[in-house]
């Protein structure tokens, strides 16, 4: 689906947390309200942390989870006026591309509105 930016959206991340499908994640704070849904906040051996969607992850106990799928927390940074192609929304947030670089990360779903044909 094709959308427009409609605020600026600049990432608070320089370093994302990335992982393949089977990684185990040390489970941290779990996040939940209007703005972002369902999250806990993952390490990798101590070391990366970011946010990651609950239905990524696979208790194993109460403090470790393995990853479902291949993740990145990478947010994509966009401008008001920036043309997106969405191509998935999970918790308050959805993965685009941008039209004139092809660049790629999270963006807040509510910076988005639908592009007229």
């Amino acid at each position: 689906m094709k959308f427009i930016a409609i605020r600026q959206h600049r990432s608070e991340c320089p370093n994302p947390i990335s992982f393949t499908q089977g990684a185990t994640l040390k489970l941290g704070e779990y996040y939940c309200d209007d703005e972002m849904e369902y999250w806990y906040f993952c390490t990798l051996d101590g070391d990366k942390g970011g946010w990651v969607p609950e239905q990524l992850i696979e208790r194993i106990d109460e403090n470790y989870g393995r990853a479902l799928e291949d993740y990145t927390a990478k947010e994509l940074e966009v401008n008001s006026g920036d043309k997106l192609k969405m191509t998935k929304i999970m918790n308050g947030r959805a993965w685009c591309v941008r039209k004139s670089d092809g660049d790629e990360g999270w963006v807040p779903e509510q910076f988005l509105m639908l592009a007229q044909s």
